[in-house]
């Protein structure tokens, strides 16, 4: 792998020539995943990190084409660290979890993403997604279950009872390939989808923005700055972002009738950034025009083809819901077509990921289109009630939570067959169908530790000291809060409203499926045959 050490990052990779491509007939492999970009890298060190081999296929042979999406949320940040990328992350982003919006010149109001301590992950990091995108290649490198082809172009894909067939194009020539499962992770231009003939349903924005990556030297703060009509862009939204490297996001709403080749050039983006920046110096790292779509596959499973990410749905750039959900939908699929493939599961468990994650896609739209008529309102009635509400949030709470600059990207919460509803009351943030909070804790040794820090990759059980350990079901990992982690700050107690005896059912992406006010093995049971799909 070759990095450049210019201005612009950019990975790059040589075609390698596999063992596949000199068989007289197609080898037929479990996993093919279609797509090397954060979605499909996530899913192939997850099946690996469960034993599970992948081939990746990507048609090109590099990453780091301009930052693209830059910020990554807890939850996704909480993934990354179950795959041992965490620290990295963090420690080459920029954390924030503060947010401004301003009227013009005018402060509106602002806003914290995690008032509350006790989290080894942050609200948000900014990192440029070309790091990201390098950071997961290295780590699949380490892992030997993984097999990632680059200059591997699917161009047709056939569908089978049992199996997928896969056409693919090399530098050297065409080869086809048999999985058992393939997962189009291959972005909003997916070729998978197009080869089944699959369309989106949903809505074109005509508003166009502009994206500039800008290298300078400043002070401001590390805070999510949005401005709706600021004085250096009248009648329109500005959006600022601190990026590592010193290099700063800057978004420019333009309007639905601006030509996206002429507000590309230099000699337009350079005065409309003078204006914004004032006489500061600045270089241009990359400039693009965009508009989006808010829109979904019907449905995401499709035989043995299964579509995740932007593959299967997209959404506006605002609230950062883009990359965080793929990432998510990766994590809630790969547990459960791991379960599958070792004959753990039926093939209904799959099921459950076009519901859950369907029911994600749903409400991102939702929001993302929900920000986008706020931001670029389109009749004048619209504007009127828009400006409105800016101009009474600073006085008014109900007027705050009316402005919409982009809900930003949180966990989603299932209402899932997997999932054993409460007999009994509980409090607090854990939540059915949520992933657990995280809590500093300390270990037998007195060291400290964040319980997500402890959760493997299996089912797990979280129960509360009261008496002697429970016997638990076979295969079945438990923890005792108050033996083998100590809760001495008292954050597990209150955010999972535990009590002496209490247990909790965390499924393989810690979501939370199953609580009971006092252990009984029988419900235990019950819920995890529920959790693999019983109930579906």
């Amino acid at each position: 792998m070759n990095r450049s050490a210019a201005n612009k990052t950019v990975y790059q990779f040589g075609y390698r020539r596999s063992a596949d491509q000199d068989a007289s007939r197609p080898v037929r492999r479990p996993v093919v995943i279609v797509g090397a970009g954060p979605v499909g890298l996530t899913a192939a060190i997850d099946f690996a990190k469960r034993g599970i081999p992948a081939i990746i296929l990507d048609d090109a042979d590099r990453i780091g084409e301009g930052s693209r999406a830059i910020c990554f949320s807890k939850r996704s940040l909480e993934i990354m660290d179950r795959l041992g990328l965490g620290d990295r992350l963090v420690e080459k982003g920029v954390v924030w979890q503060l947010g401004k919006v301003f009227l013009g010149e005018h402060q509106v109001y602002s806003f914290d993403l995690l008032p509350e301590a006790g989290h080894r992950m942050p609200a948000f990091i900014n990192l440029q997604q070309y790091y990201l995108e390098g950071y997961l290649v290295e780590r699949a490198a380490e892992l030997p279950l993984i097999d990632l082809r680059w200059r591997n172009r699917v161009t047709a894909v056939e569908k089978h009872d049992d199996f997928v067939r896969l056409t693919i194009e090399t530098p050297e020539g065409e080869y086809r390939l048999d999985t058992d499962w393939c997962l189009a992770c291959d972005g909003a231009r997916s070729k998978v989808r197009d080869c089944l003939g699959l369309k989106f349903e949903g809505h074109t924005f005509e508003e166009r923005f502009l994206i500039a990556d800008v290298k300078m030297s400043a002070e401001y703060p590390t805070e999510r700055w949005f401005w709706f009509d600021p004085p250096f862009h009248s009648g329109q939204s500005a959006l600022l972002h601190r990026q590592p490297d010193n290099v700063w996001r800057i978004d420019l709403q333009l309007g639905p009738d601006a030509d996206p080749d002429e507000e590309k050039k230099p000699e337009r983006v350079r005065p409309r950034l003078e204006r914004m920046l004032g006489e500061r110096k600045f270089e241009l790292e990359w400039v693009s025009v965009y508009r989006f779509n808010c829109a979904r596959l019907k449905k995401f499973v499709h035989g043995r083809v299964i579509f995740v990410g932007d593959s299967a749905h997209q959404v506006s750039p605002f609230g950062a819901r883009g990359a965080n959900s793929g990432i998510q939908d990766a994590e809630n699929l790969v547990w459960k077509l791991a379960l599958v493939l070792n004959g753990e599961a039926p093939e209904s468990l799959l099921d459950s990921y076009e519901l859950e994650r369907g029911q994600a896609a749903d409400e991102n739209i939702g929001h993302s289109t929900r920000s986008t008529d706020f931001i670029a309102p389109r009749t004048k009635q619209e504007r009127v009630l828009r400006n409105a509400v800016l101009q009474l949030a600073p006085h008014a709470a109900f007027a705050r939570r009316m402005v919409n600059s982009g809900r930003l990207s949180v966990a989603s919460e299932y209402d899932s067959p997997l999932t054993t509803p409460d007999r009994e009351a509980f409090a607090g943030s854990a939540r059915l169908g949520l992933p657990v909070p995280d809590a500093p804790l300390d270990d037998r040794d007195g060291a400290k530790r964040y319980l997500l820090q402890t959760l493997g990759e299996d089912f797990q059980l979280l129960y509360v000291k009261d008496g002697a350990r429970p016997n638990v079901p076979e295969g079945l990992r438990m923890t005792v809060i108050g033996e083998d982690l100590i809760d001495r700050e008292g954050h597990f107690t209150q955010r999972f409203d535990a009590t002496p005896g209490a247990a909790y059912l965390l499924r393989p992406d810690h979501h939370l499926c199953a609580r009971m006010r006092s252990y009984d093995g029988n419900r235990i049971r019950e819920a995890l045959a529920r959790a693999k799909g019983s109930a579906i």
